[in-house]
């Protein structure tokens, strides 16, 4: 590996750890242990220079992003349960991404304010909830009328939300205070149970072929209707529900 210093650290020389060393340094990070806590993120630096390298830099630098990846990291160390029963790397990576999101969201010089946030990432679970209870796509008119505002501001919210909605995007308040996208989601049930969902969805999509993945990301990342995708693909809206509907089947298979 070519060497490439980051906050002064020689990134060809950074350690890796095992599934069996991490396991056992968790235990003891469970116990208190605050040696095994900075062996353990020494041990995964790799991890959080690899998320990095997915960003654009922007203004930050990589010393920037680096530093910010590695707060998201210790975070994901700090919380991690091994009764989730994923490898720690899983657990951790949308804890770095979210990390890093926040950070250069917030250092963007175009800042949507925390109302407008508020209410588009209120527009989307209303639409996430019909279509998984109707198995259609509500309109913006519908999903408006359900939680009282008007269509067009609604609409204007979420056309605001320029980067994809992460599960660990602040909603409101900072540091321990903070709350997330993923806590505005959860009903009474514990949020570790629909974290493990969203692991495994992650996962699951991993498994769907390249047409199955760009179709799915349309339809449920991107709010598309299956007209707009047959129009952006090239073929017919039959197909693409068809296409649609096999994907779902086989992501419900992998999460059994």
């Amino acid at each position: 590996m070519q060497k490439v210093e980051i906050c002064g650290i020689d990134t060809s020389r950074l350690k890796t750890l095992s599934e069996a060393e991490k396991r056992e340094l968790l235990a003891k990070v469970r116990e208190g242990d605050m040696e095994a806590r900075e062996k353990l993120t020494l041990g995964n630096l790799r991890l959080v220079l690899s998320v990095i390298r997915r960003f654009p830099q922007k203004n930050d630098t990589a010393d920037d992003l680096f530093q910010v990846g590695c707060i998201g990291l210790m975070k994901a160390i700090d919380n991690f349960n091994p009764a989730f029963d994923v490898k720690f790397s899983t657990y951790a990576v949308p804890m770095i991404i979210g990390e890093i999101r926040r950070f250069q969201r917030d250092n963007n010089s175009v800042r949507v304010s925390r109302s407008i946030r508020d209410l588009a990432y209120r527009a989307l679970q209303v639409k996430e909830d019909i279509m998984r209870r109707e198995q259609r796509e509500p309109t913006t008119a519908e999903i408006a009328s359900i939680l009282g505002e008007d269509r067009r501001a609604v609409e204007e919210a979420v056309e605001a939300i320029v980067e994809p909605v992460s599960l660990y995007d602040s909603v409101y308040g900072d540091g321990d205070d903070a709350m997330y996208v993923i806590d505005q989601l959860s009903d009474e049930k514990q949020s570790d149970e629909i974290l493990i969902e969203s692991i495994a969805l992650k996962e699951a999509i991993k498994k769907l072929g390249d047409r199955e993945k760009s179709i799915i990301a349309r339809r449920y990342y991107n709010g598309k209707t299956q007209m707009e995708i047959a129009d952006e693909i090239g073929i017919s809206q039959a197909q693409v529900s068809r296409i649609e509907k096999g994907a779902i089947d086989k992501l419900r298979k992998y999460m059994q």
